[in-house]
């Protein structure tokens, strides 16, 4: 599986020209409700370009469903599989078009081209955060989603996670990185990348204690 860092915390995941998108923020929506929240690093917009398969949704905050970025790549022709819980579901079907909007909630799982969604518990601000896996057949990719420490949260992962992807920031109802590396030590993963670090902040990386961290550079490929 190939996966792109799209800056915050979308990503986009590849195999075998399969592409699924997660989050992603183009745009700078956020700068005009907070202007203190301005991007750090400036839109690429080669990303436009690219047709995914698969779009997720884990929470309808504008970092995470932005309608701006969301519409570039979902249209009335698009044919895109959308996996979003109900805060996002109901906007982003609105759009309307030939694409199947899926209502992904927790405990939901879906299967498309072999490779399996499940929506896991998230704790956060919004009425109905998820936290996604997905499952290829080889590796088990967990995107926690924006999320605060919480018990529950370990009922919903499967002890073979290969690879945790996970807020850092300790601000916006998110772990900071004392408390995300005690999430990612529960976890047992066998890489661990840090996001929501860099955007709309000068936090570094480099001060998140964890000893299976990989650091994402924007726009380029996640080496695991």
């Amino acid at each position: 599986m190939k996966i792109t860092y799209l800056g915050q915390a979308g990503l986009l995941f590849e195999k075998s020209g399969f592409k699924i998108m997660v989050d992603p923020y183009l745009s700078n929506s956020v700068e005009k409700i907070n202007p203190k929240n301005y991007r750090r690093v400036a839109v690429d917009n080669s990303f436009f370009s690219v047709k995914p398969d698969v779009m997720i949704f884990t929470h309808n905050h504008l970092d995470h469903f932005d309608p701006k970025t969301a519409k570039k790549f979902i249209t009335q022709n698009s044919n895109i599989l959308v996996l979003a819980p109900k805060s996002v579901w109901d906007e982003v079907r609105k759009i309307g078009g030939n694409n199947n909007y899926v209502l992904f909630n927790r405990h939901t799982v879906w299967t498309e081209n072999g490779i399996k969604f499940t929506a896991v518990k998230a704790e956060h601000s919004d009425i109905s955060p998820i936290g996604v896996i997905i499952d290829d057949g080889e590796k088990k990719y967990y995107i926690t989603g924006d999320t605060l420490y919480n018990e529950e949260i370990f009922e919903d992962i499967p002890n073979d996670i290969y690879a945790l992807f996970l807020p850092i920031n300790g601000e916006g109802n998110n772990m900071n990185m004392t408390d995300a590396a005690r999430f990612d030590k529960r976890i047992n993963p066998l890489v661990t990348v840090p996001l929501h670090i860099g955007m709309f902040d000068e936090l570094s990386a480099d001060n998140f204690d964890c000893d299976n961290k990989v650091i994402a550079e924007i726009y380029k490929e996640i080496k695991l």
